[in-house]
């Protein structure tokens, strides 16, 4: 396959799924998100996009990216160094717990394009290049786990099960948005997570934590309704 040919199938537009398909996959993500032991094994890919939002925004604030680990209790940790207040410090800290709302939000829209050929080997890109930064074994395998899925269905699955596949991340990364910041709620309500994103961004902007974890929460339901409306059948 030349590169005329690759660029033709990736930018294809692909017909719009069964209704059946379209709420099947919305059913399964909602149970990978509320149900707590799956939910365990499934965040570590909303801290994949967490770290990766930070990450991005720390090279696009022209901050130096040190590197990002991934802990198998789904925690993470993204380190860059540059001036340690001001505007590009801010939306680094900023940037985490809106970031996998704001890629689900993302795709939907191409999704609603038809565009789920191109959807997939975005993600494949966003998670070969994430796979650059890391500095940890565990997350390694879990970027090369999932990204190897997004390989195999890109490249081996048929039409269905590609559309399949984009339509569950898709629904599991806007609805997933959403669970991260009602935990935070919860634990700085009982006076844990000191060192959160929303406390880091007190500190640097004076503005109470609390507040800052409304606006994640907004911007969360925000996505949620918006991509829930694109992706729904009409």
């Amino acid at each position: 396959m030349d590169f005329a040919q690759l660029w033709d199938r990736v930018t294809a537009v692909q017909p719009d799924p069964p209704h059946w398909l379209v709420w099947g996959t919305a059913a399964v993500a909602l149970l990978a998100v509320a149900v707590r032991p799956v939910w365990t094994w499934t965040r570590t890919v909303v801290t994949i996009a967490h770290e990766g939002g930070h990450g991005l925004t720390a090279l696009l604030t022209r901050r130096r990216l040190s590197g990002i680990r991934l802990h198998s209790d789904t925690s993470g940790l993204t380190v860059s160094s540059g001036r340690p207040t001001g505007p590009g410090m801010v939306l680094t800290a900023a940037a985490g717990y809106p970031a996998p709302s704001l890629l689900g939000l993302g795709g939907a829209a191409l999704l609603a394009a038809g565009r789920i050929t191109a959807l997939l080997w975005i993600g494949i890109a966003l998670l070969a290049a994430m796979l650059l930064t890391l500095r940890n074994l565990f997350g390694v395998l879990a970027v090369l786990v999932t990204g190897g899925a997004f390989v195999a269905v890109s490249w081996y699955g048929t039409a269905e099960w590609q559309g399949a596949f984009a339509y569950l991340g898709v629904w599991f990364l806007l609805l997933a948005g959403v669970r991260p910041m009602l935990e935070l709620w919860v634990t700085r309500r009982r006076g844990g997570a000191p060192g959160s994103d929303a406390d880091q961004l007190a500190r640097l902007t004076g503005v109470p934590g609390a507040l800052w974890v409304v606006v994640f929460l907004a911007v969360a339901l925000a996505c949620l309704g918006l991509g829930a409306a694109w992706l729904l059948p009409r």
